[in-house]
């Protein structure tokens, strides 16, 4: 039979108990520290801790997209621009994430933006918009080599957007439609080139027998009649007046 003081200590034991379990998701690490010194990683699963003695620090081993806010920066060319990245990465030592640093979070954010800063810094805007693979590998290398002791592994980064100022917009779309009026020039240039050079071919090949002239003549007389309707006055060389000339002359 229960008496009054049995009673209060029962409750007291099961809520001991209740505070002893923890259920560690799959995902889930529990970093377990023993009156204050490391005793191991536990999880996922079932975990019973001595309440007042032990201490559970849980971990997600799940893959964290960090959002790097727009960071000003100034190119190595000297132009002032906004640029913003997102940062994939993951713990894969929860007990480094724990002891080596204390917001494993706000670390890997700090280093993010000062990272992006001095990387960027060094880099010219027309690289900056060009290369954007290339930086968005070398930003992974600096950050995964800096936070590796923390037991955080970077997987990617991804510059987001670079933002210009309107003047600076400007000038690049003006650049860029002379760079098309250019282009534009050299390929009508190419073609009065090869359609000389094929003209030039034609004049050979005519010079070295003339009556492909006249038969050229003849052939412009067709299409000319062909396409207009109207009456068209149109000079008769003398060459191909003589050629007929020269066949109906009455044969000795």
């Amino acid at each position: 039979m229960l008496t009054a003081f049995s009673t209060p200590l029962i409750i007291i034991i099961v809520v001991i108990l209740f505070s002893s379990i923890k259920v560690l998701n799959e995902y889930e690490r529990g970093v377990t520290l023993t009156l204050g010194r490391f005793t191991g990683v536990k999880g996922p699963g079932l975990i019973f801790l001595i309440p007042g003695v032990q201490q559970m620090f849980r971990m997600s081993t799940r893959v964290v997209v960090l959002d790097v806010p727009p960071q000003d920066v100034i190119t190595r060319d000297n132009i002032s621009v906004k640029v913003n990245a997102v940062i994939y990465f993951r713990v894969i030592d929860p007990q480094a994430a724990v002891l080596n640093v204390e917001n494993y979070m706000y670390a890997t954010s700090q280093l993010a933006q000062t990272t992006l800063r001095s990387v960027l810094g060094q880099q010219e805007l027309d690289d900056l918009l060009a290369q954007r693979d290339k930086i968005n590998k070398n930003l992974q290398e600096i950050l995964d080599l800096h936070t590796e002791p923390w037991g955080i592994k970077i997987s990617s980064v991804e510059v987001k957007n670079v933002d210009l100022p309107q003047d600076m917009q400007r000038a690049i779309a003006r650049q860029a439609e002379a760079e098309r009026e250019r282009r534009a020039k050299v390929i009508h240039a190419e073609g009065e080139f090869q359609a000389a050079q094929k003209l030039s071919d034609a004049a050979q090949i005519m010079a070295m027998n003339p009556t492909s002239i006249q038969l050229r003549y003849l052939q412009t007389l067709t299409e000319i009649s062909t396409e207009k309707n109207s009456t068209i006055i149109f000079p008769v060389p003398m060459d191909l007046i003589k050629m007929f000339m020269e066949n109906r002359k009455p044969q000795a």
